[in-house]
């Protein structure tokens, strides 16, 4: 090799940058993304969320008298046999903790998984003597999340006589209510109907 191959071969820039460049890089590109991806991005979200969709952004509350009393989103407990009662619960440490969802079903095969429906039928049956009406499903089961605030039609009209006995007022006028307070298939083929048990007891507390 000549003298001149030589001193080219000195002259050439390492082709790999040194660690300290590589680390200033790295360190940029983190700096960049952390704003884009963790300040800019979330604020350009929750911009057109605040504008467009406020209610459903500020989590789907219900406001009676000024005061926040639930969220379309989430169930509330029901024990009164004025109100309608929606699905078992077993969020802790109290039912339809949103900040502990969790699902209640057991295996159908389990023992402890019977015993805790037959005891949600027991209290039904006794609440509303007489009622020989089978049992909806969803009143002695729970959702997956443990939160749903819904019912099924049925397990709404399973109760209907219980709460129309309790208020004093005809069956005909709780059922009206039931069906405005029935939200349909999602773009009329997803899903099934149900039956919101908070804006529902909210109606009737406003009779």
């Amino acid at each position: 090799m000549t003298a001149s191959a030589n001193t080219a071969l000195e002259d050439k820039p390492d082709a790999q940058p040194s660690f300290a460049r590589q680390l200033v890089q790295a360190t940029g590109m983190l700096v960049i993304l952390t704003v884009i991806t963790g300040v800019i991005y979330p604020l350009f979200v929750t911009g057109i969320a605040q504008t467009f969709f406020k209610d459903k952004a500020e989590g789907s509350l219900i406001v009676k008298d000024g005061k926040v009393v639930g969220s379309h989103l989430i169930g509330q407990s029901f024990e009164d046999p004025k109100h309608f009662w929606g699905r078992i619960s077993a969020t802790s440490p109290a039912a339809y903790n949103a900040g502990a969802s969790s699902p209640a079903n057991l295996g159908p095969t389990n023992e402890a998984e019977t015993k805790a429906a037959q005891a949600r039928i027991d209290a039904l049956r006794e609440a509303d003597p007489g009622n020989d009406a089978p049992v909806p499903v969803d009143l002695v089961t729970g959702s997956g999340s443990g939160l749903d605030p819904h019912i099924s039609p049925a397990a709404a009209e399973y109760q209907v006589r219980r709460v129309a006995r309790a208020r004093g007022i005809p069956e005909a006028r709780v059922r009206e209510l039931v069906a405005a307070h029935t939200q349909g298939r999602d773009l009329g083929i997803l899903g099934e109907p149900a039956v919101n048990v908070l804006e529902l007891n909210l109606a009737l507390d406003s009779l």
